[in-house]
């Protein structure tokens, strides 16, 4: 029974990242027919963004009262009844009101997933996982585009996603007889659908005095800084620099996005041989090797350094995350995840300032500010296990 749920979380995890495409694949029709300005996409974003921090911060609390299984039915259901109201918009206030529970859901289902599978899988498994997110959010502009191309408008892509969400709500309300499982040997005991009423919720003050929590935080701020950063700009780098016409930079741009997806998929198998750590410290490698060879005017070195980049990424936010009951505490984890998908969520909103940098110095320097925050993810990540190993010593003694 429990490979069953391990099929309902993968299903979850497609479902996670097929809302997150839907925008930028539509709003350019959207935003004409709503009468709204091109740039208020960016808003809906961050109230988006705000929700799913508020979410990811109040994880712990809500997964020890509900159980992780209820938790992720409840904020799928959220996401599914969003989308739907989002495909019967005619204003712009509608969507920035519907993006609330679009948001509130989409945070509630990360951090509970991820701590889930942190504390009950094998590395492989978050791998596999973040893969299907990848395979999601790489379905839904299809779908989107399906609709524009006469299946109903742009209306039409949000209402399919929305009945896809809607039935993958209700298997998630029936397989949570499953959620009972016994927990991994050396994690506190779960009562009835997952729930722990063996001690209170860590207050977010708490969370902070967790030796290398911090540094952990600011390596996931950064990560996400610089993954949301390509790819918001790699296609104007590509185009301004690269030579390419502004098809051919949209087409090659997304190999950023199949690097990733396909580098989870090798990443799984990878780790039955090499630890969470080795793996992302030889993810940070490749991604060094990636920035190196984003070089401007030389075309096909730009492309290859978009691929490999995608690739490097790969295990760095599973891994980190899967490593995060065995370097802080299955007791602290959820906690922890919580506060990490929020820094996730505030860093992928940094994107916005390299437009700012670019527009005040030149596009180019895209490579340059991707090794700034690769490198404080370097550093942030090897504080973090030292300040938990740290920690450990000295309890041990």
């Amino acid at each position: 029974m429990f490979g069953l749920l391990v099929a309902v979380i993968y299903l979850s995890f497609i479902s996670l990242g097929l809302p997150d495409s839907l925008l930028g694949a539509a709003w350019p029709v959207m935003s004409g027919e709503l009468g709204a300005p091109i740039g208020l996409a960016g808003v809906i974003s961050l109230i988006i963004s705000a929700g799913t921090i508020v979410s990811s911060l109040l994880s712990d609390r809500l997964t020890k009262r509900f159980g992780a299984g209820t938790v992720t039915a409840i904020s799928t259901l959220l996401t599914a009844v969003a989308l739907l109201l989002f495909s019967f918009a005619s204003e712009f206030w509608q969507l920035a009101l519907f993006a609330i529970p679009y948001g509130l859901g989409a945070g509630g289902v990360d951090a509970a997933l991820n701590n889930y599978v942190a504390l009950h899988l094998k590395s492989r498994h978050m791998s596999w996982l973040h893969c299907m997110w990848g395979v999601g959010a790489s379905v839904s502009p299809y779908i989107m585009s399906y609709a524009l191309a006469g299946a109903g408008g742009w209306s039409r892509g949000y209402l399919i996603v929305a009945i896809v969400q809607g039935c993958i709500t209700l298997m998630l309300f029936l397989s949570l007889p499953l959620w009972k499982r016994p927990v991994a040997p050396g994690v506190v005991p779960a009562a009835e659908g997952g729930r722990n009423y063996s001690r209170r919720p860590v207050p977010l003050k708490e969370v902070f005095r967790v030796p290398g929590a911090a540094m952990c935080f600011l390596c996931f701020f950064c990560y996400c800084a610089l993954e949301s950063s390509t790819s918001l700009w790699a296609s104007s780098y590509m185009i301004a620099h690269g030579g390419f016409s502004e098809e051919r930079a949209a087409m090659f741009a997304s190999l950023f996005f199949i690097g990733i997806t396909a580098g989870r998929g090798i990443n799984g198998f990878l780790t039955f041989r090499f630890s969470d750590r080795t793996l992302i410290r030889a993810g940070c490698v490749l991604m060094a090797a990636g920035v190196a060879l984003i070089i401007p005017s030389v075309s096909w070195l730009t492309i290859a350094g978009f691929v490999v980049l995608g690739l490097g990424c790969a295990p760095v936010y599973p891994g980190i995350i899967h490593s995060t009951p065995s370097l802080f505490g299955a007791d602290k984890s959820q906690a922890i995840i919580g506060m990490q998908m929020a820094f996730a969520y505030i860093g992928s909103q940094a994107s916005p300032l390299f437009g700012a940098i670019a527009q005040a110095a030149s596009p180019a320097i895209l490579p340059a500010y991707l090794a700034f925050f690769l490198v404080l993810v370097v550093v942030f990540h090897e504080l973090t296990v030292r300040g938990a190993r740290r920690a450990k010593l000295q309890k041990s003694e």
